[in-house]
């Protein structure tokens, strides 16, 4: 917010220059997320109101039906192509007998990989115990040391080095996956809800033609393995065993995220370039209010905003083109002063880092009206006035105007606009004052 006070005051014009004036740019929005497929948030609404799990994912995931998940394990891919892997807890190697202790795997050319105190083995071998093996180093999913269930594969990198893959159960994996996706204290038809969204996840988005199906990171689901279980969302994969959701028989792409606002979108719409699936179609999300993302505003100056959205020339406005079913942005035009420039929902959203693509533009001024006057007595007994730009005028066309109280805001009048926003009153007093519709305010102007 700007801020520019006037200093001195000369009468004898006609127009004087206002004594204070501001403009903030509002973003008000809804959401946290995508907004495709199951709402976090809407589901432990939907349990909270005592909906099982069955229906919660049928809401959000129209025409599916429960089917079961392949016996097969999953091999999800936790260090790429390292100059060594280092594990420890392992009581075999390629079917020979090691210690417990600290191992060091390093490549032997040929396809060959050497294990300290083991010798040396023809790749890929297999690394198995009794108890969780330790991958000491950091991960692709951030954790230094970790320690997995099931099998850990090791391999000749892609490009030098040893790759190392853990290869277990789908429903051990998912007691790693779980509880970093929803908190574990959440209703249990929530948890079992996430649980089988996961599990279809995991199915439907394999790796084709790779040595691994899964990365343990957001381009798949975050995996941390035995770190991040808990025994209420063990009990919910438990619950759920081998269950997925499927249309036409097969695992759908069961998309999730936190917070929906209200209303779920359309695949196509958020995910451009994406074929249309009736699985992933908008719907109504009733219980999303309980989520601390629902409804939040981001306030930028006119230079920042246009210069995050990347605005020829001098930013004018902000175009809206397209919306979709939620309503959000689907694709809008950044106006400058040198021209224009397309950009989609998703794009507004990273260089904005909103929460969500439903947002609404408003641009909030204010200014303090020098009084017209023909001498000095005249204009110390008049009123000041206020005038700016609502823009996109406001529904009922009537803006709320306040004046600062100590810490709160204390309603004066109600004023009306014209069609494109203006408006212009007169306040009693001086002190600070500001607009405000609903929950979009603007800025506050001294007023003298």
């Amino acid at each position: 917010m700007r801020r520019v006070v006037l200093l001195t005051a000369l009468l004898a014009l006609l127009a004087a220059p206002p004594a204070g004036a501001a403009t903030r740019h509002v973003v008000s929005g809804a959401g946290f997320g995508h907004g495709i497929g199951m709402s976090q948030y809407g589901a432990y609404g939907f349990a909270q109101n005592g909906v099982g799990y069955v229906r919660i994912l049928k809401h959000y995931y129209k025409g599916t039906q429960i089917g079961r998940a392949p016996s097969r394990p999953v091999r999800v891919l936790l260090q790429a192509s390292d100059p060594y892997v280092r594990f420890s807890g392992a009581t075999r190697v390629g079917g020979k007998r090691i210690s417990r202790g600290l191992h060091i795997v390093r490549p032997a050319g040929g396809g060959r990989l050497r294990v300290s105190g083991a010798g040396t083995f023809s790749g890929p071998i297999s690394v198995t115990g009794n108890r969780p093996i330790r991958l000491m180093g950091p991960a692709i999913n951030g954790i230094d040391s970790g320690t997995y269930r099931g099998a850990m594969v090791l391999r000749p990198g892609a490009i030098g080095g040893v790759t190392a893959i853990n290869s277990l159960p789908i429903d051990t994996y998912l007691g790693g996956v779980v509880p970093g996706e929803m908190p574990s204290s959440w209703d249990y038809d929530a948890l079992r809800a996430q649980a089988v969204a996961a599990r279809t996840y995991a199915l439907a988005t394999r790796q084709r033609g790779q040595v691994f199906d899964l990365y343990p990171d957001t381009r798949s689901q975050v995996y941390a393995g035995v770190s991040a279980e808990t025994s209420r969302t063990n009990k919910a994969v438990a619950d759920t065993a081998r269950q997925v959701l499927t249309y036409d028989g097969d695992p759908v792409t069961t998309f999730y995220f936190s917070t929906s606002g209200g209303r779920t979108e359309n695949v196509e719409l958020s995910f451009l370039g994406a074929q249309p699936q009736p699985y992933l179609e908008s719907v109504r999300d009733p219980y999303d209010d309980i989520s601390p993302r629902h409804r939040w505003q981001f306030r930028f100056s006119r230079s920042e905003l246009g210069a995050r959205l990347g605005a020829p020339g001098t930013l004018r406005r902000v175009d809206v083109l397209r919306r979709g079913n939620s309503p959000r942005i689907v694709r809008a035009r950044v106006v400058g002063s040198r021209g224009s420039r397309m950009l989609s929902g998703a794009d507004i959203r990273a260089r904005l880092d909103l929460y969500d693509s439903w947002a609404f533009f408003r641009k909030v001024s204010t200014s303090q009206v020098a009084q017209r006057a023909r001498g000095a007595r005249d204009a110390r007994g008049s009123f000041p006035e206020i005038a700016g730009v609502f823009a996109p005028a406001p529904r009922s066309r009537r803006v709320l105007v306040e004046r600062r109280s100590g810490n709160t805001w204390a309603r004066v009048s109600r004023i009306r606009t014209s069609r494109k926003g203006r408006y212009r009153t007169t306040v009693g007093i001086t002190g600070v004052y500001r607009v405000r519709v609903g929950s979009v305010a603007g800025p506050a102007v001294r007023v003298r």
